[in-house]
C-alpha cells in the first residue's frame, strides 16, 4: 500500500531524512521505533504531505504521491494522527469527531461511521456535547484516534500516541489501536514505547540519526540484542 524509495527530507536546510525506504502492506501493522530526534515524526510528516522530499519517491497504492500536499494525500485516503492530540479545544467532542469527515469519500458516511467510533470508545459517547478542553488526557487521545476513523482511511498513521499519558491510560490506547487492527486497517505507528508498539505489530523499522538501521518482524525486533539494549533497557 505504501512504498518510502530513498526518501530525502527535512527542515529548511537541514536534512533529517537521509535514504529511507520502507513499504507498509494492506492490512499490516507496521511500526517506526528510535529515539528522539531519530526522524519518526519527520517520516509521518513526509508521508501526509507536510513536507516534500528533496529526494527519493513516496508510492501510495502504487501511485506516485511524492508531490502531492497534505489535502490531496487525506483525499487518497491517508490519515495522520498527530503528537499531542492537536484537538480544536473550544468544539465539542462530536464537532471534534465531525471534522474527522472532511473528505467526501468520508462525508457522505458520516453519521454511520460516527457510530462505529462510538461503539469502539463508549465513553466518548457520554462526552458528545462536552468542550475537547474539558477532557482528560486519555480521553483527549481517544477523540483524536476516532477523529482520525472518521475520515475512513486506507491508512492510518499514529505519531506517538502514548506521549504524555499515565501508564493504565496507555494500556487503553493501546487495546484501542489492538481493536482499530482488528477491524482490518492498515496502520503505521511510530512511539517510543517500544515494547507496546512491537507487540502491536506486525513489523517493524528501527531509525537512527535519519536513517534505517533494522527491519524485521517485530518478534524478532523484540529478541534483537541492540533493540533490547537500546530500546527496552534490557
Amino acid at each position: 500500500m505504501l512504498r518510502l524509495e530513498g526518501v530525502h527530507a527535512g527542515y529548511g536546510a537541514t536534512t533529517v531524512l537521509h535514504d529511507v525506504s520502507l513499504e507498509v502492506g494492506a492490512g499490516e501493522v507496521v511500526t517506526i521505533v528510535g529515539a528522539n530526534g531519530a526522524g519518526k515524526t519527520t517520516t509521518l510528516r513526509t508521508v501526509a504531505g507536510l513536507l516534500r522530499p528533496t529526494a527519493g519517491r513516496i508510492l501510495f497504492e502504487g501511485r506516485d504521491i511524492t508531490r502531492l500536499s497534505a489535502h490531496e494525500t487525506v483525499e487518497l485516503g491517508i490519515t495522520l494522527i498527530p503528537e499531542g492530540r492537536q484537538l480544536f479545544p473550544d468544539m465539542t467532542v462530536r464537532e471534534n469527531l465531525l471534522m474527522g469527515a472532511y473528505r467526501q469519500a468520508a462525508r457522505d458516511r458520516r453519521s454511520g461511521t460516527l457510530g462505529q467510533v462510538l461503539a469502539l470508545f463508549p465513553r466518548l459517547r457520554e462526552r458528545l456535547d462536552q468542550n475537547a478542553v474539558s477532557l482528560s488526557g486519555g480521553e483527549q487521545q481517544m477523540v483524536a484516534i476516532a477523529r482520525g476513523m472518521m475520515a475512513r482511511p486506507k491508512l492510518l498513521m499514529f505519531d506517538e500516541p502514548s506521549l504524555g499519558l499515565a501508564p493504565i491510560i496507555v494500556a487503553q490506547v493501546f487495546e484501542a489501536i489492538d481493536a482499530i487492527v482488528g477491524t482490518g486497517a492498515t496502520v503505521l505507528i511510530v512511539e517510543q514505547n517500544v515494547f507496546h508498539t512491537l507487540k502491536a505489530a506486525d513489523r517493524g523499522y528501527v531509525l537512527e540519526n535519519g536513517q534505517i538501521v533494522l527491519s524485521d518482524t517485530a518478534d524478532a525486533l523484540l529478541d534483537n540484542d541492540h533493540v533490547r539494549q537500546a530500546y527496552l533497557g534490557i
